[in-house]
């Protein structure tokens, strides 16, 4: 049997009610959620232990560098990694241990619920059983995410840890892929479906942690924004503007009324002269393209990144400040380069 090590960080996986406060919390054990699942022992070889018992909205740099070093402690004796994790920024994490884990040559999949594992409708269990089956059965080595593929206990998706995004409050099905498709399907049984070419040469895993001292900005254009907003990003290591459209931010001058977009381009560009400022897209499918519009292509001459990616604002977040802590020099070269699957030169079909 392959040996599968699992490290319990919290979530709605390992919640359960909360007779106090009425409400659902995080704290089982990592042996007690083992016990709710015993069918997994007859899949692979189990070793538990217990990271942490949060929720995710809690998580910070600390905890991805913890994780990830936590990871390479137990490949040495594992055929696979999974990582239980709560959904509401399980996508962060994903995009950060795709980019710690440099040249990793084992399956590190992240496993959530949306539904506590104490519920009837809990989608826990076959979340943990399809990612046991997943690793079983298959070759595949990287960072993935394993959960429901629809809202009925049929399957789940092994979905990458960089293009993927939370996309419901609630359903099971929650967590679909953004401008690329899903790696494999897996079923309860072990059958697996590749459903895209996946990496075949292995390298040697580089551990490349992120600066837990940095600030990284994450700031959305809206309608009748002020430009003192954007001055407290002076005092960061970087920042990632949330454009719309095509990567867009109020900044012309049009009438009396739009004084304050001549001000606000003014910040961003002093922002561009002092640290990394990359621009990502509000908009779900697609990619930033600045060319098209004049105001674009202001942003671009004042020295705004990021123009023709495709990464979610998320990933592009965490893309900044692994970039920052570990090629400083060469984040401008570096940020709109396909570094782990994150930026795809040409969109699918339904992507365009």
């Amino acid at each position: 049997m392959k040996k599968v090590s699992i490290l319990h960080t919290g979530g709605t996986l390992s919640s359960k009610v909360d007779y106090k406060t009425g409400g659902v919390v995080a704290k089982y054990s990592d042996k007690e959620i083992l016990n709710l699942y015993p069918e997994i022992n007859s899949i692979v070889k189990i070793k538990s232990r217990l990271l942490r018992n949060m929720s995710s909205e809690d998580m910070n740099f600390k905890h991805y560098n913890l994780m990830a070093k936590e990871v390479v402690k137990e490949l040495k004796g594992s055929d696979g990694i999974i990582i239980t994790h709560g959904t509401d920024t399980m996508h962060y994490t994903g995009a950060a241990l795709s980019f710690i884990l440099e040249d990793l040559d084992k399956p590190v999949l992240l496993v959530g619920a949306q539904r506590s594992s104490d519920r009837g409708s809990s989608d826990a269990g076959l979340n943990l059983i399809c990612a046991c089956q997943f690793i079983k059965n298959s070759d595949f080595f990287g960072v993935g995410i394993c959960m429901h593929e629809g809202m009925s206990d049929e399957s789940c998706l092994i979905l990458p840890g960089v293009k993927t995004r939370k996309l419901h409050t609630s359903r099971r099905d929650a967590f679909k892929v953004v401008n690329d498709s899903a790696i494999a399907r897996v079923d309860k049984k072990g059958k697996v479906e590749f459903l895209k070419k996946v990496k075949k040469e292995k390298g040697k895993l580089n551990l490349k942690l992120i600066n837990e001292k940095l600030k990284i900005g994450l700031f959305k254009s809206r309608p009748n924004m002020f430009a003192s907003e954007l001055k407290i990003y002076e005092k960061y290591d970087g920042l990632v503007l949330e454009g719309t459209g095509l990567g867009h931010f109020p900044i012309t001058k049009i009438d009396n009324f739009t004084e304050e977009n001549k001000k606000i381009f003014i910040e961003i560009k002093g922002l561009a002269k002092k640290i990394p400022v990359v621009m990502s897209s509000q908009c779900i499918f697609g990619r930033v393209n600045m060319n098209v519009y004049s105001p674009g292509r202001e942003l671009l001459n004042v020295g705004v990144l990021g123009n023709y990616s495709d990464m979610l604002p998320e990933v592009a977040y965490i893309k900044l400040a692994w970039l920052i802590s570990n090629y400083k020099k060469d984040v401008k070269k570096l940020v709109g380069k396909d570094l782990r699957g994150e930026i795809n030169k040409r969109l699918g079909e339904g992507f365009l």
